[in-house]
């Protein structure tokens, strides 16, 4: 399977499971149907790890050309981690209770736990999106993937004179 389907895979159940958690969320806030959330939402983790998670390391690494290949990765890994901090502490912030006599202390309103993970739910599908932009890259050198091996004709070629 390559990398293409595997963060493919990743973000559309990462997408539908999101869903799965926002769209009946009053359902899962009774006592009786909270395992079933944990459940959904281990399953979650499962393909964030499974897909996009696994996929971060090794695309970056692929398809930037040699010369500028260890820059890029670094700029990719820098961008990840600096969304990983927008997100967490996003969610913190989107997840508090609209109410404000129901948020938790010090913390201003947000929208809701229903809302925050109907957004996550969308960023998913929009890593849906992005990943028709990202080159395939199984079965092929780091060279062809980055265009590299392509050689000017001029170079190397026979005389006909």
């Amino acid at each position: 399977m390559g990398r293409f389907a595997i963060q493919l895979m990743g973000f559309f159940f990462m997408t539908v499971f999101m869903f799965a958690l926002a769209i009946p969320y009053d359902h899962w806030t009774h006592k009786e149907n909270r395992i079933g959330f944990v459940v959904i939402y281990a399953l979650t983790f499962f393909f964030a790890n499974f897909g996009p998670n696994a996929t971060t390391f090794v695309v970056p690494a692929e398809i930037f050309p040699a010369r500028l290949r260890s820059t890029c990765h670094g700029i990719s890994a820098a961008a990840g981690k600096l969304g990983a901090i927008v997100g967490a502490f996003g969610f913190l912030y989107m997840s508090q209770n609209k109410n404000k006599d129901k948020t938790d202390a010090g913390y201003p309103r947000g929208i809701g736990v229903r809302n925050a993970l109907l957004v996550l739910g969308f960023v998913n599908f929009f890593g849906i999106v992005f990943t028709f932009l990202v080159p395939e890259s199984k079965g092929k050198s780091l060279e062809e993937i980055s265009g590299e091996n392509e050689t000017d004709e001029g170079f190397g070629a026979k005389s006909g004179a």
